[in-house]
């Protein structure tokens, strides 16, 4: 690698690896952000004909927000219990291996109104909480964060409109997305046609097999 460190040496192997890492994963992990994201579309045409027009201002990121609040991007985090903790109360053994319930919490009705319907609008107000949703890392703002995070609401919210505008049809396949698998997906991971005078009415031929009813898989 060409890159030199501060004080001019190059990086040694191991930090060059996870460099490249920290580049490949974030590109990974946005590719599934955006297959939910025709998902979503592809359900709802009339929401696809409003960000196709960007109206109103603040839709796609609002669109954004909550493809990671609906969708099963992750089911759940682990971490080691440090020395010391204490929940509720509670000590917890040194080294227990904890789970955050990510998409439990993403669905809390305490925290979400009709949290199995996809609103987009629910955030055109205000931005969620960082406390609230979680779903690409646990933790406030001055803890554990997905550093990634800022950068995947800016590329959703600037891919979703280009998407919306795009010429394409869904055929039919399963779009049933398993809870069991992880990381999970449509069953048939989400094909589309492009071309061929396909318009935002017709997105919607794969709904019957997708999310359907008050939204959960």
């Amino acid at each position: 690698m060409a890159h030199r460190d501060a004080d001019g040496t190059p990086l040694d192997p191991k930090t060059a690896a996870v460099e490249l890492l920290n580049i490949l994963r974030p590109t990974v992990a946005i590719t599934w952000f955006l297959t939910f994201a025709a998902h979503a579309m592809s359900l709802r045409p009339r929401l696809r004909q409003r960000l196709a027009r960007e109206e109103p201002a603040g839709l796609a990121r609002s669109f954004a927000h909550e493809v990671r609040r609906f969708y099963p991007f992750v089911p759940f985090l682990g971490a080691l219990a440090p020395d010391g903790l204490v929940l509720d109360g509670e000590r917890v053994p040194h080294g227990t291996l904890l789970l955050l319930d990510v998409y439990g919490r993403d669905h809390d009705p305490a925290l979400w109104e009709d949290p199995y319907r996809f609103v987009p609008d629910r955030f055109l107000a205000a931005s969620p909480h960082t406390h609230a949703l979680i779903p690409q890392g646990g933790g406030p703002r001055d803890g554990h964060r997905c550093p990634g995070e800022d950068i995947t609401v800016a590329v959703l919210a600037a891919a979703a409109p280009v998407l919306a505008r795009l010429d394409f049809t869904v055929p039919e396949q399963d779009l049933r997305i398993p809870l069991h698998r992880v990381p999970t997906r449509p069953r048939d991971g989400f094909r589309i046609v492009v071309g061929d005078g396909a318009g935002t009415e017709a997105a919607g031929s794969g709904a019957p097999r997708s999310l359907a009813g008050g939204g959960r898989p």
